[in-house]
């Protein structure tokens, strides 16, 4: 067995008049996240954190937004895709979320359910504030770290 581990990292700004995903769980908030596809944060980290234990390129270079094929593309089915990628297992997957708001605690659970069925690995979210700091402190938008680890066997 040999256990490679993958570190990703995105962030998109808030907007007006678009649903927030995380981690393919729709949450209730009065702002979305800007991007060219359905701008899930969560689920974008997660991707290149995988790509980057497979040594893969990263999302930007495998679903580029400069393409229209993945505009407004669903995060969730490009994970998919990505898993399909991998010659072995997802092991773990453990993924920060920084924002100041919404509340992720009520929905953790149903982003955990969704990751662990797409990808057959162990998950963990945790979710934690800017302390005020910065765009993120100031309620600009989502930053999302996460780091995987892939059997390359």
């Amino acid at each position: 067995m040999s256990i490679s581990v993958g570190i990703g990292y995105d962030s998109h700004r808030f907007v007006e008049g678009r649903k927030l995903l995380l981690g393919g769980v729709e949450i209730p908030h009065e702002k979305g996240l800007a991007g060219h596809s359905d701008a899930d944060v969560l689920t974008h980290a997660v991707i290149d954190a995988v790509l980057g234990a497979a040594g893969l390129d990263d999302i930007g270079a495998i679903f580029p937004d400069s393409d229209d094929a993945w505009k407004d593309a669903d995060s969730i089915g490009l994970l998919r895709t990505v898993v399909g990628m991998l010659r072995g297992p997802i092991h773990n997957i453990d993924v920060t979320v920084i924002c100041e708001q919404p509340r992720l605690g009520p929905h953790r659970t149903a982003i955990v359910h969704q990751l662990s069925q797409v990808t057959s690995a162990r998950v963990n979210v945790k979710a934690t504030t800017n302390e005020g700091m910065g765009w993120i402190g100031r309620g600009e938008g989502i930053a999302c770290m996460a780091v995987a680890s892939v059997d390359l066997d």
